[in-house]
């Protein structure tokens, strides 16, 4: 990979990268353009050929493995390329007007709404979805993002139609109240998330007049309503923002693609150019120091959480730390504070089964990081017993941070971690490529051009006294506490404006007094060490006792494997719905270790009584956050209609309410070792005799009894009647407006564009995850996307008329899943006593409660447009009388 830097006298800034390789020189021809985008030279401009500074992110040390008996790997005949662009400016929602919050957030959205150029207010969008390729864009605190990727050879038209938005984009009056509707719907969404909850909290306690306490989504009341009231024009108000803040000098750019750097700067110049430059200094908010230095910070939170969950977030408000990247402060004290092996604060609270959990850190966002401060935060998942001594919990990680700042910054951690982070930057798996131009094109408004690929990854050198500043402040005078817990409900007496969140504030109390009985006392910091990543193994399963299994055979891994992940290499353990998925990455030579490590805690599984009772309150608000978010109960509901066997994750949160103690638990797992069927997959830099090493390791240590057969497939799905079928319930969180609609068809034969399957792998997993899927299908046909292509060549576009059309009519198998919210205009359809649960059901006390019995699915009518489709209110009884589908298998 090749790169060029380029400044043109607009004052835009642009990074070529160029993925062309030596063989690839005789590609194809770029698509001719409908219409002249302008050959305007730019002469007057910088330019910095870093063609001999080639980066090769793929190196041959790293690999994905997924386990047992074959390297698979094969040439795929059919590869197209994706070509990326992004553009950075340097304004964002600390912008936005007092009296239109949420503006700049909705300038995002219009510009985007046809040019003068190309002025089909939809037709970026078409061109994207006919060429393979796909676009999005981005608000944050103090820029903006907008990228888009696209196939390569239409790479120069695609760059030519979305520049036009920064150069004439239209913003017809007649497109506002529409795409108001859109910021709406977006901020509809975000409701239901604690973390934007949260967010909203904590900016309201900034001081007044601070850009931190605006209201950065913005929606129908902010952006239509109160301005019709006020008499504010919100078109002129946003073509006004757009001329001061969209300006060349305040854009960067990046580009991608298997394309020359000729080619590319060619293209950006001519086109580019045209950007207008305002001459205006950009918007400063540097001056704003200590947005938090205020009465209201420093004070206990108690918060409702809209997921079940006990959680405990610690936060200070520290000067801001990007102009010390290079030394990277805060993450050497969040690596600390976030270790997790032995003498760590989560391994004590693990030990007393306190917490799950834990974060340490800034997440480098704008809200998080901005030119007026640094969040650093210590975010905690409690237990129910953590959560009854969450005092404690806060004093444990005082006390850890009074050890850090008493020892001070050690130079051997920091090398340590230094090489950790380098060694991750050099051996990263690529990717996506419109990913990576939007973070390099954000790079180049935060570091010099150096450190365009690096300033955000790496840690260049140490310096104590740069450590020092922040930590010395990371006292319990200076912290906000939050504290979320369902346990707050209706206890809680203030509401936050925009979200609606009840919380209530109290002083802190003085630490020392109140937790000097607890004695935990950290003498020394972790010592980290080296290790130097995907397995999976099909078991049989059952219920609730194997999602258990799972999370504490992962909860007794986390200690003694945090090295390994310390040094990249990663594992995941997961209930997947038809067995025991171990999936692991990294380098060869120490994998096998891992891999070892794992069978061995899973040969010698054993819990203790409360760790056992920790998760089996944590499953139980699993079940319960998955059941109450529209999207998943919609999946949830169309899944135990069409599979068989599938078990729904309502029956779980039913069935785990039982009685269930650690012996269950151990006659399960023991059980669950005497008979497996194990299979696998590795892919990567390993023999077919090394491969086995993996399989004879499972045989020894677990000793298990192999099945008298092959086990059959358990993919099998019902199949539905030639009619249309309506399956209509209602939400299970009575404080979530937002519905959610799944129309299904079902067909035996899978279409799809030719261009997106011929698009490359950016990274091996890809490619591992589909032959992955050959795998547990017990298809074995590990070259399917070549032979598709093959065939989808063929087909007509006549063919896929007919074919669509012959699944559309009125005895298509058609199954529509409705999950209905609690907005105003369904309670006008439905009315104001639709509940979530049986008022039977509920004590007294939760009867007020947006809380409520998730165990029973209540089916609402059909409305009138869908009156004639055949409602499902009984799914078993449905589903009994139906024939499964044939399972197929290709043979050759």
């Amino acid at each position: 990979t090749c790169f060029r830097y380029i400044e043109l006298s607009n004052g835009l800034k642009a990074l070529l990268i160029s993925d062309l390789t030596q063989s690839e020189s005789n590609r194809e021809p770029v698509a001719k353009e409908e219409e002249d985008s302008g050959e305007e030279e730019d002469g007057d401009s910088e330019s910095t050929n870093e063609d001999s500074n080639c980066v090769n992110k793929c190196s041959e040390g790293f690999f994905t493995v997924i386990l047992i008996f074959v390297d698979i790997s094969y040439k795929m005949s059919y590869i197209i390329s994706q070509s990326a662009a992004a553009l950075c400016i340097s304004v964002g929602s600390f912008s936005d007007p007092a009296d239109l919050p949420g503006l700049a957030h909705f300038l995002e959205h219009m510009v985007f709404m046809g040019s003068e150029k190309y002025p089909a207010e939809n037709g970026f969008d078409a061109f994207l979805k006919k060429h393979g390729g796909s676009d999005n864009a981005s608000t944050d605190c103090e820029r903006t993002i907008f990228k888009f990727d696209v196939q390569r050879k239409y790479l120069r038209e695609a760059l030519d139609r979305w520049v036009q938005f920064f150069i004439g984009p239209l913003m017809i009056p007649d497109a506002v109240d529409r795409e108001v509707e859109a910021v709406d719907s977006e901020y509809q969404m975000a409701q239901p998330l604690d973390s934007n909850r949260k967010e909203m909290l904590f900016g309201g306690l900034a001081k007044a007049g601070h850009p931190m306490s605006k209201f950065f989504w913005g929606n129908a009341q902010t952006l239509k309503n109160e301005p019709r009231e006020k008499n504010i024009d919100t078109y002129e108000r946003l073509r006004e923002f757009w001329r001061r803040y969209y300006s060349a000098h305040y854009m960067t750019l990046a580009v991608q693609s298997k394309e020359t750097l000729d080619n590319l700067e060619e293209w950006v110049r001519a086109i580019c150019i045209k950007i207008p430059n305002n001459g205006q200094p950009r918007a400063d908010f540097s001056d704003l120091q200590d947005p938090f230095d205020t009465p209201d910070f420093n004070k206990l939170y108690r918060v409702v959480p809209v997921r079940k969950i006990h959680a405990l977030t610690i936060s200070w408000a520290l000067p801001p730390q990007d102009k010390h990247y290079r030394v990277k402060p805060l993450h050497y004290i969040s690596w600390l504070i976030g270790h997790e092996g032995a003498g760590s604060v989560l391994s004590l609270l693990r030990k007393k089964c306190w917490a799950l959990a834990l974060f340490g850190g800034n997440s480098e966002s704008g809200f998080d990081q901005n030119t007026t401060y640094s969040i650093f935060s210590v975010s905690i998942t409690l237990s129910d017993e953590g959560f009854q001594n969450f005092f404690q919990v806060i004093h444990i990680v005082f006390q850890y941070l009074k050890m850090l700042q008493s020892v001070g910054p050690q130079q051997r951690i920091y090398e340590e971690i230094q090489k950790i982070e380098a060694n991750e930057f050099h051996y990263q798996e690529q990717m996506e490529p419109i990913e990576f131009v939007a973070n390099i094109c954000e790079n180049m408004q935060l570091f010099p051009k150096e450190d365009f690929l690096r300033g955000d990854q790496l840690m260049f050198e140490y310096n104590p006294e740069v450590i020092s500043a922040p930590l010395t402040l990371l006292t319990p005078a200076t912290a906000n506490i939050l504290l979320l817990s369902p346990e707050h409900d209706g206890r809680c007496p203030l509401n936050e404006k925009w979200f609606g969140t009840q919380y209530s504030v109290e002083g802190n109390p003085p630490p020392q007094r109140i937790w000097e009985k607890c004695g935990f006392v950290f003498r020394d910091p972790p010592v980290i060490t080296h290790l130097n990543k995907f397995i999976y193994i099909n078991l049989k399963l059952i219920l609730v006792l194997f999602d258990l299994f799972v999370n504490i055979l992962a909860h007794n891994l986390a200690e003694p494997a945090y090295d390994a992940d310390v040094a990249q290499l990663e594992y995941m353990l997961f209930p997947g719905d038809h067995g025991l998925f171990i999936r692991l990455k990294g380098f060869n030579h120490k994998l096998p270790l891992l891999l070892n490590l794992i069978v061995d805690h899973l040969a010698n599984f054993s819990t203790a009584p409360n760790v056992f009772s920790m998760y089996i309150e944590q499953l139980k608000k699993t079940y319960y956050i998955i059941l109450i978010k529209p999207d998943r109960l919609g999946r949830d509901v169309r899944l135990q209609i069409l599979e068989h066997h599938r078990w729904s994750v309502m029956q779980k949160y039913e069935a785990i309410m039982a009685d269930l103690g650690v012996t269950d638990l151990m006659d399960f797992v023991n059980r669950f070792k005497a008979e497996l069927f194990v299979e696998g997959l590795i892919q990567g830099n390993f023999t077919s005799a090394e491969s086995k090493e993996f399989l004879q390791y499972f045989i020894e240590k677990l000793q298990y009894k192999a099945p008298p057969a092959e086990p059959p497939v358990l993919f099998r799905v019902v199949e539905l009647p030639q009619t249309h079928h309506l399956c209509k319930v209602q939400s299970l969180n009575k404080a979530d407006a937002n519905s959610e609609v799944t129309v299904y068809y079902q067909v035996m034969v899978m279409t799809a564009l030719i261009k997106l399957k011929e698009c490359e792998d950016t990274q091996l997993g890809e490619e591992v995850d589909r032959n992955w899927f050959e795998v547990v299908t017990q298809q074995y046909v590990f070259d399917r996307l070549n032979k598709e292509i093959e065939v989808l060549k063929n087909v007509t576009k006549d063919e896929l008329v007919s074919f669509f059309m012959e699944h559309r009519h009125a005895s298509s198998r058609k199954l529509s899943i409705h999950v209905v919210g609690f907005g105003e205009k369904e309670k006008e359809t439905h009315g104001d006593d639709q509940s979530s649960s049986s008022p039977e059901s509920q004590d007294t006390e939760r009867k007020t409660s947006s809380y409520g019995d998730v165990s029973e699915l209540i089916f609402l009518p059909a409305s009138p447009v869908l009156a004639k489709a055949s409602r499902i209110t009984d799914i078993r009884a449905f589903t009994s009388s139906l024939n499964l589908h044939p399972y197929h298998k290709i043979l050759q």
